[in-house]
């Protein structure tokens, strides 16, 4: 079950890389014909909705990367919980590997940015992120060229990745503090967690409470997204009934079915009840997290990333932004190509020499080096995060532009290194 789970996971993953890669170039590809001016103009359109002397007015754009993004984080905080439950950081031994090589793989990029940048440092949470669907879409690609155990801790290392991404954009990069939000948003996360205390199963009520969560998470001045964090938080794990109870009212249900056949070829109302019955217990074992999470996983793979990289890729390929702010894009790139590998495997090497973990038998270093690099691979992170670093378009643009560029060397370079490591192994 757990191995039809991951594998279901990552073939999704994979193929929201390949969509990913293509609406990013559609941008690159609008933003610089003629129907530029067009493009940014579109996206930079308000638009805006009253609820009696609440107002609340963004560009598209902001819609996208505020409203749409809080769905991707949300789905980001459940599947952060369900690896800490019951996946690769359910226990201390398993999760401390790909744990150290994710805190290498944040803090060394940063100092390797604020080295290069001591006069502007807010850049730093840039070169932290790693774009797993990117990532998992180019050892989806390897086929099993790629071990198995490379993805498992490639996708355990970017959760906790995540986890880091998000708390850098929780308290790091926030607007101006409006403190008289705060004590409703208190009192409406309070109602959801007693939601959860209480037993409550259907996820209707929670949604309903994170959607004002949001908006008064928004009107406080932190990142809108992070509603979608604290939401998960709070989605209950277990079922309203158990699997053996499932199981016994299900064959019943079906032994019923069965009895209740006859010569007409429609079905009589023994056997819609029968169905009904089925379909009541179906929604009853599944686990809320779970089943939200696969609910938000289409979602978020083929429609709000591939949307949030047309929105975001539409960089201008303009070298003079680049000369411009070029110490500002070598932190980037550099962060992201050099940081993100080194930082993996120094920490994780340096971990197991002095016995803090343990190595998995099945995973050689040499994977764990083109792992390192496929880290390096930061796009949808690291445009996101960019976009709430830096308020001048030409530095925008030039961080984009080192970005893309930094992101397509890591990625041939780990796909390289673990086909390499792959023969060397057999």
């Amino acid at each position: 079950m757990v191995i039809q789970a991951f594998s279901n996971f990552v073939s999704k993953e994979a193929f929201s890389g390949i969509l990913l890669f293509v609406a990013a170039v559609c941008a690159v590809l609008v933003a610089n014909s003629g129907l530029g001016q067009q493009y940014f103009d579109f996206w930079h359109m308000h638009l805006g909705m009253a609820l009696g002397s609440h107002v609340l007015s963004m560009t598209l754009e902001h819609w996208v990367n505020d409203a749409l993004m809080a769905l991707f984080f949300l789905m980001v905080g459940l599947e952060i919980k369900r690896e800490m439950l019951i996946g690769e950081l359910a226990s201390v031994q398993k999760a401390a590997f790909p744990v150290l090589a994710a805190i290498g793989g944040m803090v060394v990029p940063a100092l390797i940015y604020v080295m290069l940048n001591p006069s502007n440092p807010m850049g730093f949470g840039v070169p932290m992120a790693t774009d797993i669907a990117f990532a998992l879409g180019i050892l989806m690609l390897l086929g099993k060229r790629a071990n198995v155990s490379a993805k498992l801790f490639l996708v355990a290392l970017a959760v906790v990745d995540d986890l880091g991404a998000v708390l850098i954009v929780a308290t790091v990069y926030t607007g101006d503090i409006q403190a008289q939000y705060f004590l409703p948003a208190a009192l409406i996360y309070a109602l959801i967690w007693i939601l959860n205390l209480r037993g409550c199963k259907s996820l209707l009520p929670y949604l309903i409470l994170g959607i004002a969560l949001w908006f008064y998470i928004h009107a406080i001045g932190i990142h809108a997204t992070i509603a979608g964090v604290l939401l998960a938080m709070a989605i209950p794990v277990g079922s309203k009934i158990d699997e053996q109870t499932f199981l016994n009212n299900s064959r019943g249900a079906l032994d019923n079915f069965e009895h209740h056949i006859d010569e007409i070829p429609v079905l009589n109302h023994h056997q819609i009840d029968a169905l009904e019955q089925i379909a009541y217990g179906y929604d009853k074992v599944q686990n809320p997290l779970v089943r939200l999470e696969h609910n938000l996983h289409g979602l978020s793979a083929f429609f709000i990333m591939p949307l949030f990289a047309f929105v975001n890729a539409g960089v201008l390929i303009d070298m003079s932004s680049l000369s411009e702010h070029f110490m500002v894009a070598s932190g980037v790139a550099l962060g992201l190509l050099i940081g993100k590998p080194v930082g993996i495997v120094g920490l994780t090497w340096l971990g197991a020499r002095l016995g803090i973990v343990k190595k998995p038998d099945n995973l050689s270093w040499p994977e764990i080096v083109g792992v390192g690099f496929l880290g390096g691979i930061g796009f949808t992170m690291s445009i996101f995060i960019t976009n709430l670093a830096f308020a001048d378009p030409q530095l925008i643009n030039a961080v984009k532009l080192a970005i893309f560029s930094s992101s397509l060397l890591a990625g041939i370079l780990g796909a390289l290194l673990i086909v390499k490591a792959s023969r060397s192994t057999r």
